[in-house]
């Protein structure tokens, strides 16, 4: 093994940044509860309201993707969603054989409750994010 040693600063904004993730999510999972969501469902609406072409609607492939989860578990994910009245299935205009999933307006307003009541949050972890370039 070479020899090879990390710097204390270095090892320390590594750590703190990382402590900041963890506090962030573990506030995000709170939050979420407080606004009638599961952690699961908050990132399911995020993913979802934040598709990459901005069209705020993905297929369930895309939602399994994205999530980094097999796509039996976005199905799951989806449906259990769906059932709750917070997104909606609907024929992709590209592709009749494919569905896109929707956020309804009570899953955006579910949504919005948690993600602008984050705000503070997302802020300390963008600071603790850019520290690590300031070494």
């Amino acid at each position: 093994m070479a020899d090879a040693s990390i710097s204390i600063d270095d090892a320390i904004a590594v750590a703190n940044f990382r402590a900041a993730i963890r506090a962030f999510l573990r506030t995000t999972e709170r939050k979420a509860r407080r606004v009638g969501l599961t952690p699961q469902r908050y990132q399911l609406l995020l993913t979802i309201k934040g598709a990459p072409d901005r069209s705020e609607s993905l297929t369930v492939t895309d939602v399994a993707d994205r999530l980094q989860v097999a796509q039996s578990t976005a199905t799951e994910l989806v449906s259990r969603a769906e059932d709750a009245g917070l997104v909606e299935r609907s024929g992709s205009p590209k592709d009749g054989r494919v569905a896109v999933v929707r956020l309804t307006e009570a899953g955006d307003a579910r949504l919005a409750d948690c993600f602008l009541d984050l705000r503070d949050e997302r802020e300390a972890l963008a600071r603790a994010f850019a520290s690590l370039d300031g070494r």
